[in-house]
């Protein structure tokens, strides 16, 4: 079965009849023999709509009760177990209610042309989803209701329901729309005749625009070239030259006499990258043609007015305007220019219009050497060795008594003309060949001293001579532009190369890519610029260089990357042939910058998801562990408080310890939570000081039972550059977690050892270890391992300990203990060059309390 069909009746405000005209075609089509039924219609009370709903099908609707009120909404499976050939649904755009199969009723009907019912809807131009900041805008209301331009653009036929807004204010004033009671707040706020003539504009040319699509296609399917005229539409022909500004202009003038006119601005570069075309200029012409509200349009072509004519008739172009030729008298040998072309080659479908403007007849300039890439020195000496170098040979050969031959004099001048085109090119050979026929010819030549050659063996030489020289200078000069081009493609290769090397290895340093860019072309300044639309200024993502380029058009060079981004360059100007090795660049520095923005997301996203599973565990902490001591010390405070038990004096004293216990876990368990929560807003800051070890652990470890740790620190030890405050919270935390873990009671070892730079803090338990896959995770927030139970803390003392030895500089890593059970290393940094011996003899006793 295939899809069904969709039509649409679009209006520009509601009343103007959308449901009226779908159901009288209803009627047409069941008059025919169709098979349609109503699948949803709001008639809303009026009367005319409600009559046209008898001698119909109805399919009935289906009950949903919202709040306390009594709704109804489509029956989607009740249509689709009728399967009539045509089902009718009102509202397109509407929301269904909580509870309905669908969100939308657009999603309905999405169901009902999968299954082969054609559809007929109505939609109002204020609910299509792209449109609705507009509406809001001139009418002040915003749109809740709305419908993907997507689904109304896919629609097999869309009917435009049009009405006056004059007509459409006496339908209300009639009473055939609202109630009378609803009439005058009606015509004084959205139904104001300025909002009802902007809303029916909107929708005509909402529609226009369909129908031109509809046109398209159907000239596509039809290879159709020639111009249909039913729609105006000025194609500007832009040089880049100054007369840019003034084509526009006049084709703003020409579009604003008919209505819905077009223009649409179209430069064309050839495909070699050569073009004599200002980029500043062309900055400036395409922000004037989005000015006046036309289309700038870049095009390659080597024929560049067989190019613009395939241009204006793909897009079904009536008028092309064109500039006057800039071009002197002279440079017509070149041929008859474009615009004469344009106008001879347009046939009757397109108007070319020839527009005057100052620049006409003042010089486009000569086209550019092919030997202009060899640069001037060459040239120069092409032309000294190829002219002055056959006159210096001509003399130093007639100054000889006895000459070597005409064949040998033949052999040197053409060895002039190729040294000659090894410069400079191909014109100085030719010239040294020139000149070296008629130096031969008048010097060397029997008769001498005169033009003329007796001999028809010499005549011969010397026309081999000049063929010769002007092949070998042709051959000669061609492998020197191809080395020239190879040299520059080799270039090209290796900056692409680079470029998608780049992409492969992941770079994301903008700035980098930006300065090869500045050394590559060798410019002062390089900017990447965005902006979020047409409208809005421009920002800098990315620059390098002495002085900031704000702007696209304040640059020598710019290379637009999409719409709303460019690559600024300033210092000088680059050839043509440079933009296409820039253009890459361009385009790799938009990467580069995507690919920044989506690091920095994805790190903003890891982080949100760490703190969103940190504060859910910190929740779960709440509600158990921190409540359990309050639990303790609510039931001893209640027992205490009650006059119904006397309680013994060896009670109380219970009690009261439960109550101290309950608060000291709570200091201890709210205590790790801050540092917790300190570590992660990174607002550690550690007072490094040199300290003896043996000055902090023992204090540390007063929290731990007596006889429950062997401590080893011996004296010789170097100080240590630490927090002593932040060290001894590290050291109980690690104590107390192995004391915690030991089993039957055997006490844990504290030993310090010295190696090199580094002192290391052990602390060996003989519990029941922790696997290699999980030495890490025993470090993460809120972490237990194995069965601990509920009430033995958070699992936020070894993250806490990490957190802080890291902040001074240390590291705290778990290590198997050799015969079973866990060793904490904790390295600290010794202080610089210096031991406790040394730290004794020179510092008071006092110093180091």
């Amino acid at each position: 079965m295939g899809r069904g069909t969709l039509r649409i009746y679009l209006g520009a405000a509601p009343g103007v009849g959308k449901t009226y005209a779908m159901l009288s075609e209803a009627h047409r089509r069941v008059g025919r023999g169709t098979d349609c039924v109503v699948a949803f219609v709001n008639h809303h009370g009026r009367p005319r709509t409600e009559a046209l709903l008898h001698g119909l099908e109805q399919v009935r609707p289906c009950e949903i009760t919202h709040g306390s009120a009594l709704s109804t909404e489509m029956d989607v499976d009740a249509v689709l177990e009728r399967a009539p050939a045509v089902a009718l649904v009102d509202e397109l755009a509407h929301t269904n209610l909580p509870g309905s199969r669908n969100a939308k009723r657009w999603q309905d009907v999405e169901e009902l042309l999968r299954a082969g019912i054609d559809v007929i809807s109505t939609v109002n131009i204020q609910h299509i989803e792209s449109l609705g900041d507009v509406v809001e805008s001139i009418t002040g209301v915003g749109q809740q209701e709305t419908v993907p331009d997507e689904v109304v653009r896919r629609a097999d036929q869309i009917e435009l329901v049009d009405m006056s807004p004059q007509a459409l204010r006496r339908r209300m004033a009639h009473g055939n729309i609202y109630q009378p009671d609803e009439l005058d707040a009606a015509l004084s706020n959205y139904f104001r005749p300025g909002n009802l003539t902007a809303l029916r504009e909107l929708a005509l040319l909402w529609t226009a625009d369909r129908v031109d699509e509809y046109l398209q296609q159907y000239r596509g399917e039809h290879n159709i070239r020639t111009t249909w005229q039913a729609r105006e539409r000025i194609v500007v022909g832009l040089t880049g030259g100054p007369e840019g500004r003034t084509l526009i202009r006049r084709a703003s003038r020409m579009a604003a006499k008919g209505s819905g006119s077009e223009i649409l601005a179209v430069y064309i570069a050839r495909s070699d990258g050569l073009t004599s075309a200002s980029p500043k200029e062309l900055a400036v012409q395409r922000t004037l043609v989005e000015d006046v509200g036309g289309t700038f349009h870049h095009v390659i072509g080597d024929d560049v007015p067989a190019a613009l004519l395939e241009f204006a008739r793909g897009v079904n172009a009536t008028q092309i305007v064109l500039g006057s030729s800039r071009r002197k008298n002279w440079q017509y040998i070149y041929g008859p220019g474009v615009g004469a072309t344009v106008a001879r080659e347009s046939g009757p479908d397109l108007d070319v219009h020839i527009v005057t403007h100052e620049e006409v007849a003042k010089g486009r300039g000569l086209p550019i050497a092919r030997g202009a890439r060899l640069g001037r020195a060459r040239i120069i000496w092409g032309w000294l060795v190829g002219v002055v170098g056959s006159i210096l040979l001509s003399l130093l050969l007639r100054s000889l008594e006895n000459g070597p031959g005409l064949a040998n004099d033949v052999l040197l001048f053409l060895f002039l003309t190729v040294a000659a085109a090894l410069l400079g090119g191909l014109r100085p050979a030719l010239a040294s060949a020139a000149v070296g026929v008629m130096l031969l010819n008048y010097w060397f030549t029997p008769p001498t001293h005169t033009l003329t050659v007796q001999d028809p063996e010499n005549f011969v030489a010397i026309v081999i001579f000049f063929a010769v020289a002007v092949a070998v200078s042709s051959v000669v000069d061609l492998a020197a532009r191809r080395t020239h081009q190879a040299a520059r493609l080799r270039a090209e290769s290796e900056i692409l190369s680079f470029l998608a090397g780049s992409v492969l290895r992941g770079e994301t340093a903008l700035d980098a890519l930006l300065e090869r860019v500045r050394e590559t072309f060798a410019m002062e300044s390089v900017a990447l610029l965005e902006r979020a639309s047409d409208v809005d200024p421009w920002t800098c993502a990315g620059f390098v260089g002495p002085a900031l380029v704000a702007r696209p058009d304040d640059a020598d060079v710019d290379m637009p990357v999409g719409d709303n981004m460019a690559l600024a360059l300033s210092g000088r100007v680059l050839p043509a042939e440079d933009r296409r090795v820039l253009g890459a660049f361009a385009a790799q520095a938009a990467v580069v910058l995507d690919r920044q923005r989506l690091v920095w997301e994805a790190e903003q996203a890891r982080r949100l998801a760490e703190g969103n599973r940190i504060r859910t565990a910190l929740l779960a902490a709440v509600s158990h562990d921190l409540r359990t001591p309050l639990a303790g010390i609510k039931a001893a405070v209640s027992s205490l408080r009650s006059d119904d038990v006397a309680w013994s004096p060896e009670d109380e004293a219970e009690l009261l310890e439960g109550i101290e216990d309950g608060a000291d876990r709570l200091d201890h368990l709210v205590g790790n939570l801050l540092d917790m929560s300190r570590l992660q807003t990174g607002t550690v800051t550690p007072l490094i000081r040199e300290i003896d070890l043996d000055e902090v652990v023992p204090m540390a470890l007063g929290g731990v039972p007596e006889g429950s740790v062997d401590l080893d620190i011996p004296e010789t030890l170097p100080m240590v550059a630490v927090d002593p405050g932040l060290l001894e919270r590290v050291v109980a935390n690690v104590v107390e977690n192995a004391v915690k873990y030991s089993l039957g009671g055997e006490p844990i070892a504290v030993a310090a050892s010295a190696l090199g730079e580094r002192v290391e803090l052990r602390v060996v338990d003989r519990g029941r270890g922790v696997p290699d896959e999980a030495k890490e995770r025993i470090f993460e927030p809120f972490q237990r391992y194995g069965d601990a139970p509920r009430g033995a803390g958070v699992g936020l003392g070894l993250a806490v300990s990490r957190g802080f030895a890291e902040a001074m500089g240390g590291t705290l890593d778990a290590e198997d203990t050799p015969g079973g059970g866990l060793t904490m290393v904790l390295t600290l940094t010794a202080a610089p060059g210096r031991d406790q011996a040394q730290d004794r003899a020179v510092l008071p006793a006092e110093a180091t309390s």
